[in-house]
C-alpha cells in the first residue's frame, strides 16, 4: 500500500487560480483515508501560507503545513552543507527559509550565492552574483525553471547571465532534482518505496519521480499530452485524464 502522496499544483490541481473540476473531490478522498501528503511546487516566491490562500480563494482549504516550496528544498540542501552565509537574489520567503536554517544573508564574503525568483531582478545583482561566484562561492538556484505564468522571466533565466560571466553552473535544487523530492520525502517521514508523485509535466514532476525512485501519475490537465510521450525515454507509472479520474485502488492508495 501507498501511504504518502506528492501532488504538484498547477496543472494538476490549478489552473491559474481557477479550480480543475473534480480535484476537490480527490483531495477530500486522500483526506478521508488519511494518506500523507504534500503540494509540492518549484516557485520558491510563495510561501506555504501564499500557496494555502491560492487553494483557499479557489475553494479548498487545506493545512499550511502540507505546502512545500523549492525554496525551503533549497534550505533543506544547505543546512547539510558547510557555511551559513548568502548573497541572496529572491524574495521574503526565501530569505525566510533560510533565517530558519541560522544562515546570514549578506553581501560580505558570502559563502554560496542563492538564485531565486524576483520582480527586483537587476544589473547591480548580476555584477555582485557573478564577482561572488567568480571568487569561490558556491551556485545554487531553487528551480531551473525559464519561465513562469504568462512568459515571466523564472529562476533559470536570472541564472542565465550569472552562469555566462562567472563561467559556472548553478545546482538547481527544484523539479526535476530528485532532491526536492526527497527533502518534501523527508518533510513527511516517507520513504519513496511507499510514496507516489502525481504531476501533469513529464520533464518535471515525472523525471524527477524517476529520478526519485518514486512511482509516477501523470495527469493530462495541464502541460504534458499523450502524444508528447515518444519525447521521452522514460514513461510515467500511471496516466489518467484528471485528478478526477484517478482511479485509488489501482494506484495501491
Amino acid at each position: 500500500m501507498k501511504t504518502h502522496l506528492l501532488l504538484d499544483m498547477d496543472g494538476v490541481v490549478l489552473h491559474d487560480n481557477d479550480l480543475i473540476p473534480g480535484a476537490d473531490r480527490f483531495l477530500e478522498k486522500i483526506m478521508a483515508r488519511g494518506i500523507d501528503f504534500r503540494f509540492i511546487t518549484n516557485y520558491p516566491s510563495q510561501t506555504p501560507a501564499d500557496l494555502q490562500n491560492r487553494l483557499r480563494a479557489a475553494g479548498v482549504d487545506i493545512p499550511v503545513e502540507k505546502f512545500f516550496n523549492s525554496a525551503m528544498a533549497t534550505a533543506a540542501f544547505l543546512s547539510k552543507q558547510s557555511g551559513k552565509k548568502a548573497y541572496v537574489i529572491g524574495e521574503g520567503a526565501l530569505t525566510h527559509e533560510l533565517y530558519k536554517i541560522g544562515f546570514t544573508v549578506t553581501d560580505i564574503d558570502p559563502d554560496v550565492v542563492v538564485v531565486g525568483e524576483t520582480r527586483s531582478y537587476n544589473w547591480e545583482m548580476i555584477r555582485r552574483a557573478s564577482h561572488f561566484v567568480k571568487n569561490g562561492a558556491r551556485f545554487i538556484a531553487t528551480n531551473p525553471d525559464v519561465a513562469g505564468p504568462g512568459g515571466s522571466p523564472a529562476c533559470g533565466a536570472l541564472c542565465a547571465p550569472i552562469e555566462r560571466i562567472s563561467g559556472k553552473k548553478p545546482l538547481y535544487i527544484g523539479k526535476p532534482s530528485a532532491f526536492m523530492l526527497r527533502a518534501a520525502l523527508d518533510s513527511m517521514k516517507a520513504h519513496s518505496e511507499n510514496s507516489l508523485i502525481i504531476g501533469d509535466n513529464m520533464q518535471t514532476d515525472i523525471l524527477a519521480g524517476v529520478q526519485a525512485g518514486v512511482q509516477t501519475v501523470l495527469v493530462l490537465s495541464g502541460y504534458s499530452r499523450l502524444e508528447d510521450l515518444d519525447m521521452f525515454p522514460y514513461r510515467p507509472n500511471h496516466i489518467f485524464e484528471s485528478l478526477e479520474k484517478v482511479d485509488l485502488e489501482q494506484l495501491d492508495l
